[in-house]
């Protein structure tokens, strides 16, 4: 194996490009992968825009599914050729916060590291997953074998948007029977009406303005489709739920529009399950938010990781509860992800997964 790799790396705002770097070496808590697949995510082109700060020559990424290279000593269970991904969010598990997680009677979040985000490592502390190899740390915990019927694009939502939209539907609480809004369907928005289906939701309202992706939310779930270009979405909501207001609103895109449209519509009492990356201050309307006094919950949700999630997911797929096939609309090389770049952060041709391939 030469010592030398392909990967994406982070220039300055506004510039990932291919570049050379030394494969990692690894330590005796670690895994190296061999990347076959992954994909470009919403959070690294707020990266490319320098919205969200990382150091200069970081690898970008954290969607992998590869095979496993070399392990360190100390990882057992797992064998070199083996199919495997990682969670976009790979804690250490020996966290107070990621301990914390853990105990919690919920199940916990299994995200956080020594601070907020702390767990997430990959293209944001360490180099990321836009590249030919990985180093995968505290490997015995964030490793999880593909099962054999599944293909690399069957699992590539999986370490991300699957973990994270399903999060969003988990973190709302959604009990058999309830109404949920889903706003905006992009990838994660698209996880969160499934997520919303398999917790029971009678009714679930997908919002959106490309005409392409309200057509996906049908597949995911949805119910029914509101346009945002077309409708008064806090109006049609309010119609459709008999003014009574929806049991769960997810937002999904990070804006302060689709925020406050998720807080005026929920019933008193509902949660506003909040899944967008924010790239300035929110304000809450003192109308919307009942003057503090409606019994409303926000709850914000990082990606949960570690191989225990990971297997819950593809077990999902495996079994034939979900296919997210649809979502990869356009795939790349490697060596043109600057291309993948650009049609991605310009939302163009319909895009709305891309699978990078090694």
């Amino acid at each position: 194996m030469a010592n030398m790799m392909k990967a994406a790396i982070f220039v300055e705002p506004g510039r990932i490009e291919i570049d050379d770097k030394p494969i990692p070496e690894i330590g005796d808590n670690d895994a190296l992968i061999k990347i076959t697949t992954t994909t470009i995510c919403g959070t690294d082109v707020h990266i490319l825009k320098g919205e969200y700060p990382v150091e200069k020559g970081l690898t970008i990424g954290h969607e992998p599914v590869g095979v496993i290279e070399k392990l360190g000593k100390n990882v057992l269970g797992y064998h070199e050729g083996q199919r495997v991904i990682a969670g976009a969010i790979c804690p250490s598990f020996t966290s107070y916060a990621c301990q914390d997680d853990c105990s919690a009677q919920d199940g916990g979040s299994h995200s956080h590291g020594y601070k907020p985000m702390g767990g997430w490592r990959f293209g944001n502390t360490i180099d990321g997953a836009q590249a030919e190899y990985l180093l995968v740390p505290d490997a015995q915990a964030n490793l999880s074998p593909v099962p054999d019927n599944l293909t690399d694009e069957q699992v590539l939502m999986c370490p991300d948007i699957m973990s994270t939209g399903f999060a969003g539907a988990e973190a709302g609480n959604i009990k058999i029977g309830d109404i949920v809004a889903v706003f905006a369907q992009g990838p994660i928005g698209l996880c969160a009406t499934a997520g919303a289906r398999l917790k029971g939701a009678s009714l679930i309202i997908a919002v959106d303005g490309v005409d392409e992706r309200l057509a996906i939310s049908k597949q995911m779930g949805a119910d029914v489709t509101l346009d945002y270009r077309k409708d008064d979405i806090v109006a049609e909501i309010l119609k459709l739920t008999g003014g009574r207001g929806v049991d769960v609103a997810i937002e999904a895109l990070g804006q302060q529009s689709t925020f406050e449209a998720a807080l005026r519509v929920l019933k008193p009492g509902g949660t506003l399950s909040s899944l967008g990356v924010y790239s300035s201050d929110l304000t809450i309307p003192l109308s919307a938010f009942a003057a503090g006094l409606g019994d409303h919950k926000i709850i914000t949700s990082l990606c949960p990781g570690g191989k225990e999630r990971m297997r819950r997911l593809m077990d999902v797929i495996s079994h034939g509860r979900l296919d997210l096939s649809p979502m990869v609309t356009h795939r790349f090389k490697l060596e043109n992800i600057t291309e993948a770049y650009d049609l991605f952060s310009h939302q163009r041709d319909g895009v709305l997964k891309v699978a990078i391939e090694a």
